[in-house]
This record gives structure tokens, C-alpha cells and sequence, in this order.
């Protein structure tokens, strides 16, 4: 396997990061005494420590040092907008000054407004919702296992599905085992879950066909994101996602999108409409909270149903306390009203500016003589992605069309792109994640050339080291 060894320059890297951002650093000291590596959500946690936010707006946040920061993670890919959009905050102030907001335990009109607007822009009959991704795809397979009356689950190597029993495998890549993704990611979960999920591979139909072939007797679902996250930033082939919805019927298995990522980024609504492929659930979370904690299951309703009264309630989705929070169902309905009101306006700026910032990094990479690609291209769905990665192929021209080949050390170098690069943006006061991240609407062509200016010094860096 080709490695380098890049211990002097993260090394070198976190020391100047100590230096540039002192009292994030004694923060992080402090937080460390009472909170588990001092924070409560692991990908923020990065080494030797992270940014801590004093406020955001727009493209930028301003951290405990004063550095007014350009952003690029926005609020895990949450904020197309970007950081507290008035669209949002100003109706939320309103409503807060009016008595209206925190926790009630009681339904409200703006629940069934929000739930009017997201199925008739992704074209879902039912939809229930809860207030995160996880619990969102939890559920659609538990109602997925309820509606055949099996117990297999598949999914595609790198998807992220969230923190339950059934999302934790499948996730990391190793090299000490075959095909890499085949490995549980956690410890504490009994066989008997593990067990019974099939992982399969992202965007090669032709795997796909002969795992139906061995487990297609077997299996409740088949759960996929149209546009892969955590295993890349790219999105399905026409004929993989065709295959899926062709493959999960012939089968008699649920064809589950997880949009959690994909909804409303690319459109506003579902990114399946865009394949010609109808889901019988799809999961959204994300943006169409508009910055408060807001998800959904949403499909047919002789699945659906299963939760409810008429269907028995055979499955337990039954929501938590903040379900349906009035402040939540608030922001998820001003904004989806927003981004339908003013979609030929947004996503063409969104698609525009995440085609620049893809080819200014790869740009800059290049006239620094390092090879990076960026494999979020516009392809014959997509109208454009405003999410992308930064990988560093040791074969210039290689493809990086699936999980396998971004995430493979043998391949690329992950240590330069995922911890490396992060750490040396951020010392230029430039926040990304796997090397890029998300553009807003809120950023601007200039954020793009701060963007284009921060990987040439990182790259002029790396060049001592490498």
C-alpha cells in the first residue's frame, strides 16, 4: 500500500494552530475536564483542537480569538443560506417576543403547514416528523422491517445513516479487511443487528444486481443516499438509482431514499424527482429545518400508516418531547416557504459557486504542482453541487466516481485531505470539511478567491513536507 508519512507536517500544523488560536485552545483545556474530548459531537472534535464559535452570520463566524473565520461547514451542511439568515431569524424574534416558541407539548397549526409544504414538493403522501436525521432513518427502516415482515437491511459502503443499531456499519473504511467497508464501526452492538445488514457498494449496479441476486428474498430495505455524503459528495448515477428502484420491486423490498443531506439542496424539494425514481420512504433533515432541529420521514401511506391508529400502531414512532417544537416547525415552514418562493434564484447561484470553488481548488493545487481532485461534478441529474470534497489521488486522471476511491489510502491520501489540509485552512481562518465542504448562498465570487488564496499557501506548505 503507497503511504506517506506525515507526522512533521501535523505536527508542524497543530503547533502553529496553538499559536494562532490561544484561547480556543485554553477552552478547550477547560472543556476537556467535564466533557467526554471536550464536546458532545465527535466530527467537530478535531485535533489538537477545535474552533470555538462566538458568533456566525453569512458566510463566516467569528471565533473566541477574534478571527473572523470564512465557513464552509455551515452547520453540518445544513445552511444554505448560510449562518442565521433574517428570512428565518427575524420571524423567530417576532414569535418569541409575541410569547410563542419554547416547549409546549401541544399541536399547532404550523406542524400541518410545515407537513403540507414538504409533501407536496417531494410528492410523499404521509409524513411524520421527529428532530434528527438518525432518529428519521431509524424509523423508516423500522417501518420497513414492519411493512415485508423480514429482517435485513442493505445499504451502501460510506453511507452515513445516522447513530443507531442499524446505521454503524458499513461507515469507516480499513484496509485489514476485505472490501474495505465490511466492518461494524462500533463496539456494544450484539450480532444479532450487525448480523443483518448487507453492505454493498455506491454507484456500481452490477454489485447491486448480485447482492439482490444472494439477499433479495431477505430483505425489508434497501436504504441509499441519492447523493452520498460522508463517503464523498457525489451523486448516484442515473443507472444505479434506477437499478435500485427496479431491484427493491422485483424483490419486494423498500426502496428508502435518505435525503437527509440531498432534500432541498438541489431544488426545493426531493432530489429523486430529479432521477424519475419514486422512493416508498424517504428521510429529510437539515436544511429543511432552516437551522433548527427538524427532520421527517415522509412515503407512501400503506407504509406510513403503520405508526398510526388506522395501521394498529405497530411500529413506534411516536416521537420525542421536542417533537414538532413550535420554534422548529416555525423555522422548517419560513424556510421552506423561502427556498420554494425563490428557488430559480438559489439553486443556480448555489450550483454556480460550488462549480467555482471546486475548480479554484484544484486550480490552486495545481499551480503549486500538487494533484487534487474534486470528484462533485455536474453530471446528466444533477443540476450542480454546491457540496464537494477535496481528494489527493497518487495517480493523476484517476475517476473518483465511488466511496472506494476517495476514501482507500492505498489510493488517496486521506491523512493530507481529511486532517492535514483542515488544519492548515484553519490557520488562514478558512473552515472546511474533507477539504472543502458546502457553499451558501450567503458566500459571495470573492469568499471563492479567499478560498482559491488560503489553499495556495497550504499547498506552498505541504510542498516542504511532502
Amino acid at each position: 500500500m503507497r503511504t506517506r508519512d506525515h507526522d512533521r507536517l501535523t505536527a508542524k500544523l497543530a503547533e502553529a494552530y496553538t499559536q494562532h488560536s490561544p484561547r480556543c485552545a485554553a477552552i478547550n483545556e477547560r472543556a476537556a475536564r467535564h466533557l467526554i474530548d471536550g464536546g458532545s459531537h465527535a466530527l467537530r472534535l478535531i485535533k489538537p483542537f477545535p474552533p470555538r464559535m462566538a458568533s456566525a452570520q453569512g458566510a463566516y463566524i467569528t471565533d473566541e480569538d477574534g478571527h473572523r473565520i470564512l465557513d464552509f461547514w455551515q452547520g453540518h451542511f445544513a445552511n444554505i443560506l448560510g449562518h442565521n439568515p433574517e428570512c428565518v431569524t427575524s420571524v423567530l424574534a417576532a414569535a418569541f417576543e409575541d410569547g410563542f416558541g419554547l416547549q409546549t407539548g401541544f399541536e399547532d397549526r404550523l406542524q400541518v403547514e410545515a407537513a403540507e409544504i414538504l409533501c407536496r414538493q417531494t410528492g410523499n403522501e404521509r409524513v411524520r416528523f421527529t428532530t434528527s436525521g438518525t432518529l428519521a432513518t431509524m424509523s423508516s427502516i423500522m417501518l420497513s422491517l414492519a411493512f415485508t415482515g423480514r429482517e435485513m437491511v442493505m445499504k451502501a459502503g460510506a453511507g452515513w445513516h445516522g447513530g443507531h443499531p442499524w446505521g454503524l456499519k458499513g461507515v469507516g473504511f480499513r484496509t485489514n479487511v476485505d472490501d474495505g467497508f465490511q466492518y461494524v464501526d462500533t463496539e456494544g452492538l450484539p450480532p444479532a443487528f450487525t448480523d443483518k445488514v448487507i453492505v454493498t457498494h455506491f454507484n456500481d449496479p452490477d454489485r447491486l444486481r448480485t447482492d439482490f441476486r444472494q439477499h433479495g428474498d431477505q430483505l425489508a430495505c434497501f436504504i441509499v443516499e441519492p447523493f452520498i455524503g460522508a463517503g464523498g459528495c457525489m451523486p448516484a448515477t442515473r443507472e444505479y438509482l434506477h437499478a435500485a428502484r427496479q431491484l427493491t420491486h422485483d424483490y419486494g423490498a423498500v426502496l428508502v431514499l435518505d435525503e437527509v443531506i440531498a432534500g432541498f439542496r438541489f431544488r426545493a424539494g426531493d432530489v429523486g424527482s430529479l432521477y424519475g425514481v419514486t422512493p416508498d420512504l424517504a428521510t429529510f433533515g437539515k436544511t429543511i429545518g432552516g437551522g433548527m432541529p427538524v427532520a421527517a420521514v415522509a412515503g407512501r401511506e400503506q407504509i406510513m400508516k403503520l405508526v398510526g391508529r388506522d395501521g394498529g400502531g405497530k411500529v413506534k414512532f411516536s416521537g420525542g418531547t421536542y417533537s414538532g417544537h413550535p420554534a422548529s416547525m416555525l423555522a422548517a415552514k419560513t424556510f421552506m416557504e423561502y427556498l420554494v418562493a425563490h428557488e430559480d434564484d438559489i439553486y443556480p447561484r448555489l450550483s454556480a459557486l460550488g462549480e467555482k470553488a471546486r475548480r479554484t481548488a484544484e486550480a490552486a493545487f495545481r499551480e503549486e504542482g500538487i494533484y487534487v481532485r474534486c470528484p462533485s461534478y455536474t453530471d446528466d441529474v444533477l443540476p450542480g453541487s454546491s457540496l464537494s470534497l477535496v481528494a489527493f489521488p497518487y495517480e493523476e486522471g484517476r475517476e473518483l466516481r465511488s466511496p472506494e476511491d476517495v476514501r482507500n489510502p492505498a489510493l488517496c491520501d486521506v491523512v493530507l485531505a481529511e486532517q492535514a489540509l483542515q488544519l492548515g485552512l484553519l490557520i488562514n481562518d478558512v473552515y472546511t470539511m474533507h477539504g472543502l465542504g458546502a457553499v451558501s448562498y450567503a458566500h459571495t465570487e470573492e469568499d471563492i478567491d479567499r478560498l482559491g488564496e488560503a489553499y495556495h499557501q497550504v499547498a506552498r506548505l505541504f510542498k516542504q513536507y511532502l
